[in-house]
């Protein structure tokens, strides 16, 4: 009984969590509808990112035009210089979705010649992940009354104690961390050229798990995931 107790109260106290974890991370599209380009002032992107308080966990996502921009994580100095040499790292294809893992400043700029001096470039501050709130603690199982001894009867044959059932495992839970699905692709969510068919076609490349997040161009507009246990693929 005491096992059986402890159990529920450690698979409440994980679902708590998880629900804690998944509603702290927010998904930022740098720019919103002005997407990562060059900008039409050189404080588009700084102006952008002054009323958001970005944590560890929160995921930026660049739309751009593939082919013409990428985004580059550099150091202050790259970013003060606009000099993508050396980069911490480059995303090419979009739309690039980077998870802040680190609290700091961070910096990203596009390193195509030019477009960084044009004002293509962001500088942000992290902050750590928001501290969980107290869990309760668990409580110790009462102790179990003792029994008074039952008078004494004429011996009987025992009868085989009934066969205790195994205690169900729970339900595994995806082990990677969550993606951002923009709808369409490139296309984005528009009245598609070819019929449902085209996002059928591109929901059939994809794999959604529980706390995926999807999202469109250009506008800033997401949605969570809320899958099966059996973690199938969903295809409209």
């Amino acid at each position: 009984m005491a096992k059986n107790l402890n159990l529920v109260v450690f698979a409440a106290l994980a679902a708590v969590a998880l629900l804690q974890s998944s509603v702290a991370a927010t998904t930022y599209f740098v720019g919103d509808s002005t997407n990562w380009v060059i900008p039409p002032s050189t404080s588009t992107y700084s102006n952008w990112a002054a009323n958001k308080t970005f944590v560890v966990g929160d995921i930026l996502v660049f739309n751009f035009a593939q082919g013409q921009h990428d985004v580059s994580q550099v150091t202050k100095a790259g970013y003060d210089s606009c000099n993508g040499t050396g980069a911490i790292s480059m995303q090419q294809n979009s739309p690039a979705n980077i998870t802040l893992q680190t609290a700091g400043e961070l910096y990203y700029i596009c390193s195509v010649p030019g477009h960084c001096n044009a004002g293509q470039k962001l500088a942000i501050n992290v902050t750590g992940a928001s501290s969980p709130a107290p869990q309760p603690a668990t409580p110790s199982p009462a102790s179990a009354p003792v029994p008074a001894p039952a008078p004494a009867t004429e011996p009987t044959a025992s009868s085989p104690s009934p066969t205790s059932s195994p205690d169900s495992s729970p339900a595994p839970t995806p082990s990677r961390a969550s993606v951002t699905h923009t709808v369409g692709g490139n296309l984005g969510w528009n009245v598609p050229p070819n019929g449902a068919a085209a996002y059928q076609a591109w929901a059939a490349n994809q794999t959604f798990v529980v706390g995926d997040i999807l999202g469109k161009l250009p506008k800033n507009i997401k949605f969570v995931l809320v899958l099966l246990p059996s973690w199938k693929k969903i295809i409209a």
